[in-house]
C-alpha cells in the first residue's frame, strides 16, 4: 500500500511540473508575440543622445563603396529596402550612408530634387503626425534635441526630407513617416557635399 501511495505522489508531482512548464512556455510565447506591438520607436523631442551613440555598427558607417549606376556623379540614390543612401562619385564608386527609412505604409519611390537646405532646422510636426502622437509639440526650434537633427535637405515641394536625428539607434530601421534620417555627423557631411538642385532617386526595391 505504501509503494502505491509513493508512486501516486510521484506521478502527481511530475504532472504538476509538466503543467507548470506548459503554462510558463505559453506565457513566454504570448510575451514574444506581443513584443512587436511594444517596440514602436516614437519621436523624442528634447532628447540629446550621448555622442558615442552616433558611432554606428560597421555596416551603417559612412564609407566609399563599389556602386554601379548610370546616374551622373553627384546624384543621390536612396535604396529604401537596403537602408542606404548613396552619393554617386563616378567610376563605379559612391559614398554610402546608413539611414532610417519610412515604416510600413509610409515608404515611397520617385524622382525629386533638393529644393532647400537648412542648418539646425525648426520642426513643425504635420497634423497627421500630431494625430498619431498627440503629445508632440506643435513647434520646436532647431537644436541638439530637435528630431530633425543638425541639417535638413528638403525634397521638392513634398513634406519629405533627408535630415539628421536625435535617435541614432533608429538608423537601419523602418521608423519614420516617409523621411530619411542619418546620424548628425553623416547628415552634416552630406549637407556639405551636395547643393540645392541635386537629383534624388528613391527606390523601394533593389535594382535588378
Amino acid at each position: 500500500m505504501g509503494l502505491a501511495i509513493r508512486k501516486a505522489v510521484t506521478i502527481g508531482v511530475l504532472l504538476s511540473i509538466l503543467i507548470a512548464l506548459a503554462v510558463l512556455t505559453d506565457a513566454r510565447a504570448q510575451r514574444f508575440q506581443a513584443a512587436p506591438e511594444t517596440m514602436q520607436i516614437e519621436d523624442q523631442p528634447g532628447y540629446v543622445p550621448d555622442p558615442s551613440a552616433e558611432r554606428l555598427p560597421a555596416t551603417y558607417q559612412r564609407q566609399a563603396v563599389f556602386y554601379r549606376t548610370t546616374e551622373a556623379p553627384g546624384t543621390v540614390i536612396v535604396q529604401t529596402s537596403e537602408r542606404f543612401l548613396y552619393v554617386v562619385q563616378g567610376n563605379n564608386r559612391a559614398i554610402r550612408y546608413g539611414i532610417g527609412v519610412g515604416r510600413e505604409g509610409f515608404q515611397w519611390s520617385g524622382l525629386l530634387k533638393i529644393s532647400r537646405k537648412a542648418e539646425w532646422p525648426d520642426w513643425v510636426p504635420p497634423p497627421e503626425m500630431i494625430a498619431r502622437q498627440p503629445y508632440l509639440p506643435r513647434f520646436m526650434a532647431g537644436g541638439p534635441g530637435n528630431p530633425l537633427g543638425a541639417r535638413a535637405l528638403y525634397l521638392g515641394n513634398t513634406v519629405y526630407r533627408i535630415h539628421g536625428t536625435n535617435q541614432p539607434q533608429t538608423i537601419g530601421q523602418t521608423v519614420s513617416s516617409g523621411c530619411f534620417r542619418l546620424v548628425n555627423p553623416d547628415v552634416i557631411d552630406l549637407f556639405d557635399r551636395i547643393p540645392v538642385g541635386t537629383k534624388v532617386v528613391v527606390h523601394q526595391t533593389p535594382d535588378m
